[in-house]
């Protein structure tokens, strides 16, 4: 079997167009700046960026990229000690006391898993191992593997107790927190910016984007690039201005590998074992929080274009583009008369 392994630097998913240009429009604080101080590093297997726009804030940078580190050691599948990595030895034995983040990072997920009738299942570890899409052990693993692994699938074994902050899963059970940790850690570095009294600033964790405030060089917001899903970072279908939010991409060829002339990508179908097949080439999801933005990108691929527009028109705060295969541009309501589309090789759609 002959296969090719491919994976897209998780750099830049969504593209911050026209930057700071001036000190004008900033919330009472501290003033603005029209260069950044900004930071780039290899954090959380992704590139990293972070840019403040305030004079002076070195030691709050160093804080942020230090909390990113102090969540990564907490929340990695891979690291021994890690909060995650103890539940998941622990499985089938004993409930395992976790940080606090941890149990609420947790507790999210599973809300998130219920909202979406169990297509977000953090519990996906066991059939994300067997694929290993990402690394250089990338495989298509066998029919009779997937079918094995399919029944430690089920977010709702998942057994949370608030008061002693413990977490306990099934024997055979492996929890896989890759598809909402970067949204919590992006909403914990805003949280920290902002009790240091920064109020504009560009927060990138591989394409889990969070702009504070409002570009002072434009009074609608930010203007975000929306990710062209089938090219590399820094072309896009089209713009969003944005003030004060989070922006998430997810597209099927960031991380994926062939198999005899088939793609398989990363993203996992909880139901079947497989990657999800449906014609979502990539998603962008706008709202307030990471958080919740980064479980909506996965949740989103599984439902499809018609009930992912459905799902997101019923949530407050929440609006999305979908790419189609055939390069259409699917837009939730909200996004009507906000959406810009810039690249003449993809069109809109009328959904409605």
């Amino acid at each position: 079997m002959k296969w090719k392994w491919f994976t897209i630097p998780l750099l830049i998913c969504v593209f911050l167009l026209g930057a700071c240009q001036s000190g004008q429009g900033a919330k009472e604080g501290l003033p603005v700046e029209e260069k950044p101080l900004t930071r780039t590093e290899t954090l959380l297997h992704t590139v990293v960026q972070i840019s403040i726009y305030h004079k002076d804030q070195e030691d709050v940078m160093e804080e942020g990229l230090a909390y990113i580190k102090e969540m990564e050691r907490l929340l990695s599948t891979n690291l021994e000690g890690s909060d995650i990595y103890r539940i998941n030895h622990a499985a089938g034995k004993e409930a395992v006391k976790v940080d606090p983040r941890t149990f609420e990072l947790i507790e999210q997920a599973l809300e998130m898993g219920e909202k979406s009738d169990g297509r977000f299942d953090v519990s996906i570890g066991a059939i994300n191992n067997l694929w290993k899409i990402g690394s250089e052990d990338a495989r298509k693993p066998s029919d009779q593997e997937i079918q094995t692994a399919l029944p430690h699938i089920n977010y709702k074994d998942v057994k949370l107790d608030k008061k002693g902050q413990t977490v306990a899963v099934k024997a055979g059970m492996i929890l896989e927190l890759g598809a909402i940790s970067k949204g919590y850690i992006a909403d914990g570095v805003k949280a920290l910016f902002e009790s240091k009294g920064i109020t504009t600033a560009i927060i990138n964790l591989g394409g889990n984007v969070v702009v504070m405030g409002s570009s002072p060089a434009h009074k609608e917001g930010w203007k975000v690039g929306v990710q062209d899903p089938d090219e590399i970072r820094g072309t896009v279908v089209g713009s969003v201005y944005v003030k004060d939010g989070s922006v998430v991409t997810s597209g099927i060829y960031e991380r994926y590998f062939e198999v005899d002339g088939v793609i398989y990508h990363h993203i996992l179908d909880p139901a079947t074992g497989y990657p999800v097949e449906n014609n979502i080439s990539g998603v962008t999801v706008f709202t307030k929080t990471s958080t919740q933005g980064d479980a909506l990108s996965t949740t989103l691929f599984l439902l499809g274009i018609d009930k992912g527009r459905a799902f997101i028109d019923q949530l407050e705060d929440v609006e999305a583009v979908f790419v189609d295969k055939e390069r259409g541009v699917h837009l939730s309501k909200g996004l009507k008369d906000r959406f810009e589309l810039s690249n003449k090789e993809y069109h809109l759609v009328n959904d409605e």
